[in-house]
């Protein structure tokens, strides 16, 4: 019995070492899988900090890729941080962007041409303001307070909020308002 003994464990032995090497390179292999999509979320996520706190908005470069290349240029340029939303309206939306604070301004980019999708235009979602041009969006957006379905496939949908839509609720109203609420900041969650 004992030389049996002794030959189990040697058998044994070197099929518990490589598997557990397998589990190892294995684990280290699905952790840089999920590092991938991380790094491409917080890549499409942008962080709106207002007065009352932070909205986290999912950008939709499926959807809208050159609004939402448009938007993060802007943001990293800090292009937004400081700008007011310039008109809010009850069961509407609420409207920003404009580094004149009048509705009527816009960056010094290029305007972009229309990206309309079939995405529906309700609670959370953000998308272009424009001009009667189609092809006019350039810095202004909105962000719906409730179903605004007449919107769909005229306006550029960009993304929607997935956390923090309180804080866009709690946006003084008017058009404009007496006290705007203003963009203290807004940020790409890669760069943040």
């Amino acid at each position: 019995m004992a030389p049996k003994s002794k030959a189990t464990p040697k058998a044994k032995a070197p099929a518990k070492s490589k598997p557990a090497k397998d589990a190892a390179v294995a684990a280290e292999a699905v952790t840089e899988t999920k590092a991938a999509p991380k790094d491409e979320a917080a890549e499409n996520t942008l962080l709106l900090q207002l007065s009352t706190g932070v909205v986290t908005i999912k950008l939709r470069p499926d959807l809208a890729p050159q609004h939402v290349a448009q938007i993060k240029a802007l943001a990293r340029e800090g292009f937004y941080d400081g700008v007011v939303f310039h008109r809010v309206i009850p069961g509407f939306m609420a409207q920003g962007g404009d580094p004149t604070g009048t509705g009527m301004g816009g960056s010094k980019k290029p305007n972009l041409p229309a990206e309309f999708s079939k995405e529906p235009h309700v609670r959370g979602v953000c998308s272009m303001a424009r001009s009667a041009n189609p092809n006019s969006a350039n810095s202004q957006f909105f962000i719906c307070f409730d179903d605004a379905r007449f919107l769909d496939g005229q306006y550029t949908v960009w993304g929607e909020v997935t956390d923090g839509m309180e804080h866009i609720d709690a946006l003084p109203k008017g058009e404009p308002p007496r006290a705007p609420g203003q963009i203290v900041s807004m940020k790409v969650a890669a760069d943040a």
